[in-house]
């Protein structure tokens, strides 16, 4: 039997809220971006890897969460380059990699790995990785 309390769900608010997010893609178009937009994230999109990293390293406190559609980017091994450029650096934002190359989806428990699914028409797998990304930050809402 699974328990909750209501007043536990009544005062917390989405996972994503206010989070900017960086968004590596060559897609202008990107259906991800609308996604993540969609669960709070505030998204900056950037089509070149290098500015992009820039960019994260360089606002290290700035930024919530780093995506990457590997797909428009060279697949999934450019996007395991890239997460190992940026932890190299020492950042310790989060990283979620989207790619259709990817078999089965990989949720580690520390960051020294990436968040690793598969790109999809379904917003679900998003969903959870953001939400697993972004698990130690909770924000309560004035009652």
């Amino acid at each position: 039997m699974q328990l909750f309390r209501k007043t536990d769900r009544d005062n917390a608010t989405w996972v994503g809220w206010g989070v900017r997010v960086m968004l590596l893609t060559a897609d202008s178009e990107d259906p991800l971006a609308t996604r993540i937009a969609g669960l709070g994230g505030l998204v900056e999109t950037e089509g070149e890897q290098f500015a992009a990293l820039s960019a994260v390293i360089d606002d290290p406190v700035g930024y919530g969460l780093f995506v990457m559609d590997c797909d428009s980017l060279g697949g999934l091994q450019a996007g395991r380059r890239a997460f190992a450029m940026l932890a190299a650096t020492g950042s310790r934002v989060p990283v979620i990699l989207v790619s259709a190359d990817c078999a089965r989806p990989s949720f580690p428990d520390d960051r020294s790995a990436p968040i690793e699914i598969r790109a999809s028409a379904s917003p679900v797998p998003m969903r959870v990785a953001v939400e697993h990304a972004l698990r130690e930050r909770l924000i309560w809402r004035a009652a």
